[in-house]
């Protein structure tokens, strides 16, 4: 009898420690173009941009146009003061020197930053120097590559086009992971630039099946923000939505909610 309640008990608790490895989490992405600060009513004021990350409670964010040194914004870091601000750890890098400092993307994260690196996209002539930064961190046991990005702003679609194929050539380097790309893709859904995006990434908006327009801030018309994601197994987009913010930017932010089955904490 002994032996029997031993075995029970053996049998009970290894099935009570394989109930608490895996388990539901929730990863909340933001996407934000901040356009350095700036709000529709002229002010720089990362208070207020701040303020809106924390209400998003997003764990990954991706941030577009930020100043670094730059005299428009007073030479402050903006990443650092954001990453103050919000309690986040904050990675910047820069794609261009602009206005005595420097000009790129930035993350910001609540889960610690394993790797960080910056990849130049293709540019055209006469276009802006444009990156993708990609930063790795962890969501229980698994590993997840974020990437950031903002892609070029003008008419012909070339240079997106060419940037879209670094993008598949960086997913493809990580097969097994899972991938966000988010960013500023200067592109609509209906635009060939998407639709390639759509041949190795799923969009979080269509997932969930809200596409609201992020663009301009005040009156938006366009749906330019995305955030993207690879479909794979104990990952799904339950929730895609616009935060309703006409002033802080010229954009608004975009917030995709994730249910992941994972393992550890």
């Amino acid at each position: 009898m002994k032996r029997i309640v031993t075995l029970i008990a053996v049998v009970l608790l290894t099935v009570l420690a394989g109930c608490a490895e895996s388990r539901q989490v929730t990863l909340r992405v933001l996407t934000y173009n901040i356009h350095h600060g700036e709000g529709m009513d002229g002010r720089i004021d990362l208070e207020r941009i701040a303020g809106i990350i924390r209400r998003s409670e997003a764990d990954l964010v991706a941030l577009q146009e930020v100043d670094r040194g730059v005299a428009r914004s007073g030479g402050i870091d903006e990443a650092e003061r954001l990453g103050e601000l919000t309690g986040m750890q904050a990675v910047f890098e820069k794609n261009i020197d602009f206005g005595g400092g420097e000009y790129g993307n930035a993350v910001l994260s609540r889960r610690p930053v394993e790797f960080r690196e910056n990849h130049f996209l293709p540019q055209s002539p006469g276009g802006e120097q444009r990156g993708v930064l990609e930063v790795h961190v962890r969501v229980g046991e698994q590993k997840v590559i974020f990437l950031a990005t903002h892609l070029d702003h003008r008419a012909d679609d070339g240079e997106r086009m060419n940037s879209m194929a670094v993008l598949k050539e960086l997913a493809a380097s990580h097969a097994d992971e899972p991938i966000i790309v988010a960013g500023d893709f200067n592109a609509v859904p209906e635009s060939r630039v998407l639709a390639e995006a759509m041949n190795f990434l799923s969009n979080s908006c269509e997932v969930a099946d809200s596409c609201e327009c992020s663009y301009p801030a005040d009156k938006p018309a366009q749906r330019i923000d995305h955030v993207l994601f690879r479909q794979r197994s104990g990952w799904r987009c339950i929730a895609c939505r616009v935060l309703s913010e006409p002033v802080a930017s010229d954009h608004r932010p975009v917030l995709a909610v994730f249910e992941v089955e994972t393992k550890g904490q």
